[in-house]
């Protein structure tokens, strides 16, 4: 672009900067022989026809702007593909260069910017224009000091919305007012709570609030109290500290209504001695011309010149002599005591109300000038007064994961004030299944919200089942039989007691109660285990005349096996040598039913 003219007038120069939706360059209007400030639209929004319109119209609204403190729009424009935008040329840095580089800015200097920019905004917002972007990077300082408000109306959403109407996050979401992060539309009180985060940043050197992310930020804003002031400079006079907070009050109506109050607020605030530089901008009334008086008119006006003189003398004089008082402790008093002690002693209350959890609406929380302190009589005491806590609708976090519901309830305001599990039939583990308080109810910011977390189905218990003796096989078959599991990583122990691969010890233990599915953990035999010992078995056949079938069964550490059966007469003694391995035992059956039993050490 560098050397094109635009609408056979603008000549391009040079390249200033650019951002995301145009570039910006310096060029020289030809037909009026000054340098100009030139934005061309990008090729992506130069394409979208709606957007093109939309943008025409709004620059050429703010180009009926015509203030000091404002940078002017000339010209709007089109060259073939080409939307341009002429506005006048700021020889000079814009604001967050400065503090980056200077910050913090002394008390007078702050307010001296701030000012001028409140001056700025009324003018646009008699003409119904709300900037919507007010931040540094939009705020020119010429050589001289002298502050330009740049960007009126001109930034809009790449869906082709109008700043009149989105509804999406628009501008630096450093300086984003509530109502802008919360969706809501802006007005020019929220031009107001944007240039109080400029003036926070003007005297500090950091934004009052940051974060990892832009959600996360616009979350502070709606929120957060902005931390204070004098923490980050403790040069910052009390009275400015005010004026700054009260434009960051988080509802628009506790804000300045107007850029005017806001502007006569901040000279007001500045230090006694301090004044702003005669040199920059300021607003005057006209006066109009008035035609001579006559002699006898003279001498009216005179004799009143000397009675107000006179007056303004002894006025004076009475203002010297004012006496001092000593100033009452009213924390914690309602706001009529406080007023009314204070009155008993000459003083005047100006009252200022925040929520707060504890100190109960209606009462002090604070008051800016000390207990027992001397003061004149008639000074004023800023008094802090409880709106008691902020009441916020409790959101509906039931059948949630405990995860999402405690960033839902965070990210509303309230904090976690612990979790409890419970079995639920019917709602899966780590799913909240109740809260306290109750969905849509009304509980103060910052509260506690207690979350019971589903642990599952209420648990069936079984009997364990006893798997000592068998081989790993038979024990897990066993266990799966009685509603359990066998770990698959079994231990293995030495045994002289039990053989190799047979199950020698388990936990839970046999015959005790455990949760059905619960895994059994085993310990497996690795030998070399017990010797193999012998013993006779003596059975004496009854003697009742009739034949009878004997069997006999044993059980040692191998498992159970048959090591006899036969056919006996009446009265016979059959005796058995059996061979065995640990502990053991000899069950006899006579005719398939259970005879004897005996236990082999």
């Amino acid at each position: 672009m560098i050397g094109q003219t635009l609408g056979n007038r603008y000549r391009i120069e040079e390249k200033l900067g650019e951002g995301g939706m145009a570039v910006v360059y310096k060029a020289y209007d030809q037909l009026l022989q000054r340098p100009v400030t030139v934005k061309i639209l990008r090729p992506e929004f130069s394409a979208d026809e709606e957007f093109v319109a939309r943008f025409s119209r709004e620059a050429q609204s703010v180009a009926s702007l015509s203030h000091p403190n404002i940078v002017n729009v000339y010209d709007v424009g089109r060259e073939g593909e080409v939307h341009y935008l002429v506005m006048e040329f700021v020889d000079g840095e814009n604001l967050k260069t400065l503090i980056r580089r200077e910050a913090p800015f002394a008390p007078q200097r702050a307010v001296q910017i701030a000012v001028q920019i409140c001056y700025a905004l009324e003018h646009a917002h008699q003409h119904k224009i709300v900037h919507r972007d007010v931040k540094p990077h939009n705020i020119l300082i010429t050589r001289d000091g002298q502050a330009k408000l740049a960007d009126f109306g001109i930034a809009r959403e790449t869906t082709g919305s109008t700043l009149t109407s989105t509804k999406s996050m628009v501008g630096s979401v450093h300086y984003i007012s509530p109502e802008q992060a919360h969706g809501d539309t802006a007005d020019a009180r929220s031009d107001i709570y944007s240039l109080g985060v400029v003036l926070y940043e003007m005297l500090t050197g950091s934004v009052p609030f940051s974060g990892s992310n832009p959600v996360t930020v616009a979350l502070r804003h709606i929120q957060d109290p902005p931390p204070p002031l004098h923490q980050r400079n403790g040069m910052v006079p009390k009275d400015l500290e005010r004026v700054v907070l009260k434009s960051l009050a988080k509802k628009p109506g506790d804000r300045y209504q107007s850029a005017w109050e806001m502007a006569s607020d901040l000279q007001a605030a500045l230090p006694e001695g301090a004044e702003l530089d005669d040199s920059q901008t300021r607003v005057f009334r006209p006066v109009k011309h008035r035609r001579s008086l006559p002699a006898v008119a003279w001498i009216g006006l005179a004799l009143i010149v000397l009675a107000v003189v006179g007056g303004s003398y002894w006025a004076i004089r009475s203002y010297l002599y004012v006496p001092e008082v000593e100033v009452p402790d009213v924390v914690g008093l309602t706001v009529e005591d406080a007023k009314r002690e204070l009155e008993l002693r000459g003083l005047r209350a100006d009252i200022s109300e925040v929520y707060h959890n504890e100190v109960e609406q209606g009462r002090v929380i604070s008051q800016d000038i000390p207990p027992h302190t001397k003061v004149k009589q008639r000074r004023t005491v800023f008094l802090t007064v409880s709106k008691g806590p902020e009441l916020v609708r409790v959101p509906d976090v039931v059948n949630r994961p405990a995860g999402d519901a405690q960033l839902i309830l965070e990210n509303a305001g309230f904090k976690i004030g612990g979790q409890e599990e419970i079995y639920d039939e019917l709602l899966p583990r780590g799913t909240v299944v109740r809260q306290e308080p109750p969905a849509n109810t009304e509980s103060p910011r910052g509260s506690a919200v207690k979350l019971y977390i589903s642990k599952g189905a209420t648990p069936v218990y079984l009997q364990v089942p006893d798997l000592i003796g068998l081989t790993l096989d038979a024990a897990r078959q066993q266990a799966q039989d009685a509603g359990f599991d066998i770990d698959g990583n079994a231990a293995r122990a030495p045994s002289n007691e039990w053989p190799e691969g047979v199950v020698v010890a388990q936990d839970p233990p046999p015959s005790t109660q455990a949760e059905e599915g619960k895994v059994i953990r085993v310990t497996v035999s690795t030998g070399p285990g017990p010797k193999a010992r012998t013993a006779m078995v003596y059975v004496r056949i009854p003697n009742d005349g009739q034949q009878h079938q004997l069997q006999i069964m044993l059980h040692d550490a191998y498992g159970e096996q048959e090591v006899y059966t036969g056919t006996h007469d009446s009265g016979e003694r059959v005796a058995k040598r059996v061979k065995y391995y640990g502990r053991a035992a000899v069950r006899t059956y006579l005719d398939g039913k259970p005879f004897n039993e005996e236990t082999l050490e």
